[in-house]
């Protein structure tokens, strides 16, 4: 398999939530979840697991999970569309199109990686700030774009969720998860259906990254 470019991998990693239902390779699941822990953590703790969903019993309750809270969590955006003026409407519509396939059809894709976390083997620096601490997911995210950059250099399609993390008590039942794992993420993982990959659209470099101090310019 010739290797693709990390650059070209970054540039095209769009999330695919449409996927086929051909099979994934063990040994292709292999290398993907080997490219996880490569990925930095904190102390080199590597408080992360992940649980390759297969059985199909076990995607479908995975997917009527995911289903209830999408159906919630996607009034939000709908409620947005009336204020959006063209093209940024039109791209919003798309992007729910796609994301409500996912919500009725997450248990169908062959793989669902759920991505398990320690929380005790952290250091988790801001948890005094009086802030949402973001900090102990410095060491489980990082494995988890790397699983994502090598699904996109396999050809496999996926997408990063959260919203499982919502009814973790139900997952970690099913999924026999002990205590004090928690859950950090469920990654739908399939071949894509049509094209799958390609350019993403981000903001520019310069409203993103500055020189010095806040607000100036890069460059």
């Amino acid at each position: 398999m010739a290797e693709m470019g990390i650059y070209e991998a970054m540039r095209t990693l769009r999330a695919v939530r449409r996927h086929r239902s051909d099979p994934i390779p063990d040994g292709v699941l292999r290398r993907v979840f080997e490219a996880a822990t490569w990925a930095p953590t904190g102390g080199n703790r590597q408080p992360w697991r992940i649980i390759a969903v297969k059985d199909a019993t076990r995607r479908g309750r995975l997917g009527e999970l995911y289903a209830e809270r999408w159906k919630v969590f996607a009034k939000g955006y709908r409620a947005q569309l009336a204020h959006l003026a063209e093209p940024a409407r039109s791209r919003m519509e798309r992007n729910l199109a796609a994301a409500d396939h996912l919500g009725a059809h997450l248990g169908d894709s062959p793989v669902i990686a759920v991505v398990c976390c320690d929380p005790t083997q952290m250091a988790i620096t801001d948890a005094r700030l009086g802030r949402v601490t973001v900090v102990g997911g410095a060491s489980v995210y990082p494995a988890v774009q790397n699983l994502l950059l090598a699904c996109r250099a396999e050809g496999l399609g996926c997408v990063l969720t959260t919203l499982l993390c919502e009814c973790e008590p139900q997952v970690r039942a099913l999924l026999a998860i002990p205590e004090p794992w928690g859950t950090a993420a469920a990654i739908p993982i399939g071949y894509p259906v049509g094209r799958g990959h390609g350019p993403i659209t981000r903001r520019s470099v310069e409203e993103m990254a500055f020189l010095d101090w806040w607000g100036k310019p890069l460059a």
